[in-house]
């Protein structure tokens, strides 16, 4: 596996599709930081680090609306190894009128759209969700 990131979404994606409710992730340092946002912005319920024997994982509960709906309509992957997408300050606003959310990595760390145009930073674009 080559893209942590993209196989992390793909999983999220799947899971909420099959209305599971919780699903389990390879752990990085950039997935964290990301469940971080989204459970921020209250996409998913909430995760936990699971360490095993060998690998660490990270357990990731789906939320879910009183339909039974997944509250994330659509989470993709933007920028990928073989093309990195990047965006700069001015270009980082909303996304969706608002009601989606840009993830995106600059020099300081991950950090979602609504953070990043109040620090007035850009960077490569990681992910996309509403």
């Amino acid at each position: 596996m080559n893209d942590v990131i993209a196989d992390s979404l793909t999983r999220i994606r799947n899971a909420s599709l099959r209305r599971q409710e919780a699903t389990k992730l390879v752990y990085s340092k950039t997935v964290e930081a990301i469940l971080k946002i989204l459970e921020e912005k209250e996409y998913i319920q909430g995760f936990k680090s699971d360490e095993s024997e060998t690998k660490r994982f990270i357990d990731v509960f789906l939320k879910y609306d009183e339909r039974g709906q997944s509250v994330i309509n659509e989470i993709k992957r933007v920028s990928k190894p073989g093309r990195r997408i990047y965006r700069p300050a001015n270009e980082i606003k909303k996304f969706k009128n608002g009601y989606g959310t840009i993830i995106i990595t600059p020099s300081r760390g991950v950090l979602s759209n609504d953070e990043a145009h109040r620090q007035n930073v850009g960077g490569e674009v990681l992910c996309t969700v509403w």
